[in-house]
């Protein structure tokens, strides 16, 4: 059952896309440094990029379990490690939607989202790996940085994430554009939480 929010935080606002799809990719200590990050926003930005690391580590893991010649020891090792990484999921997505408890007011009888916000960025995490798996970027500690700024994203460029390359096959394009779609989703989430249109559920 949904709780309300406590309602004795401040006020922070939720981070905006670029924000959050920087977080992904970026150390949060730097990108703090930003002027236009809130830093009451730290523990989301941080559990957002822990998450991503969670879903690459999970994305090996699994690649590991079907490579040719697994071993059945090799496959329960990785099943235990994808069950390891998915607790590790669970307890980020809670802190987030504790900060979410804590630091978000909301108007009493606005719409109820069906997510709540963690499980949101969690699946934004998981199709920013996929996308970055399909593109074949390299890891964040060694990839550059993508060019992100703020606004809605274009299905034809996309200003969050980059220009994909031009030789990437459908699959390819086909996840870059869905996660281009999520980011577009979330901006409409946080533009009707902060005008109290709607409200962030808390399991």
């Amino acid at each position: 059952m949904a709780t309300e929010y406590t309602g004795t935080g401040y006020g922070a606002e939720l981070p905006s896309p670029t924000m959050l799809l920087r977080a992904f990719r970026e150390p949060v200590p730097a990108l703090l440094s930003d002027p236009a990050a809130d830093p009451r926003t730290r523990e989301v930005l941080e559990a957002a990029h822990d998450l991503v690391q969670c879903h690459e580590r999970r994305h090996h893991t699994q690649e590991a379990a079907h490579a040719a010649g697994a071993t059945p020891r090799r496959v329960a090792d990785c099943i235990r490690t994808v069950e390891q990484i998915d607790a590790r999921r669970t307890d980020l997505v809670a802190r987030i939607d504790e900060w979410v408890a804590i630091n978000i007011p909301h108007r009493a009888g606005a719409s109820l989202h069906t997510e709540t916000l963690g499980a949101v960025i969690d699946r934004m995490a998981a199709k920013w790996v996929a996308a970055q798996q399909a593109l074949g970027f390299p890891p964040p500690e060694t990839a550059p940085r993508l060019k992100l700024t703020e606004g809605r994203v274009r299905r034809r460029s996309s200003p969050h994430l980059g220009e994909p390359p031009r030789h990437t096959d459908s699959e390819a394009h086909l996840q870059w554009y869905r996660l281009a779609e999520l980011a577009d989703g979330y901006k409409d989430l946080i533009t009707e939480v902060a005008q109290h249109r709607r409200r962030l559920p808390v399991w």
